[in-house]
């Protein structure tokens, strides 16, 4: 019997990025604004003037589309280009804050188990340190990991904040005519 000969990741699923990417992101909303407009793949595909498997691929987050295809397949679903990417910037920064949110768990359960946090310039618990410490005394504290992030609540609902002159607390912007 001859042996299989593997080239390459010898069948392991690849990682997932550890950031979401932008592709994924936007195919994940153009997907949700054209089911929520109860159409199909080929309908905008052809009003975008794309063929139907590029568009599901852009779907699926497998393809980077140029802005002229995006710009086509908004214009296809009716929906401002501008919209979906200030959409997109929200679910980043949404992302963002529960990926915070996560490592600052792991923070505190690592340090009530009795570690003790990285200092920045210090390696990490259970490695080697590789040279001198990088920490100057100008930068001393944490491991940029235990920096909280924050993300205003508006942001990660998709609300506006409204302007001044508009909404409760902003009456004194007015001015009396």
């Amino acid at each position: 019997m001859r042996d299989t000969v593997v080239i390459g990741p010898g069948g392991r699923r690849p990682q997932p990025p550890a950031q979401p990417l932008l592709r994924t992101t936007l195919g994940h909303l153009l997907r949700r604004a054209r089911r929520e407009q109860n159409r199909t793949l080929a309908d905008v595909a052809r009003a975008a003037r794309v063929s139907l498997p590029y568009l599901s691929e852009l779907e699926r987050g497998r393809k980077e589309a140029s802005s002229e295809i995006l710009a086509a397949v908004c214009g296809a679903l009716r929906i401002e280009l501008s919209d979906l990417l200030a959409e997109a910037g929200r679910s980043l920064a949404a992302d963002r804050a529960r990926r915070a949110l996560i490592e600052e768990r792991a923070r505190r359960r690592r340090e009530r188990a009795g570690e003790r946090p990285a200092r920045i310039g210090e390696p990490a618990a259970g490695t080697a340190a590789v040279g001198g410490s990088d920490q100057s005394p100008e930068f001393p504290g944490t491991a940029p990991a235990d920096i909280p992030v924050v993300v205003p609540l508006d942001a990660v609902r998709g609300r506006r904040v409204p302007g001044p002159g508009r909404g409760s607390g902003h009456a004194h912007a007015r001015l009396a005519a």
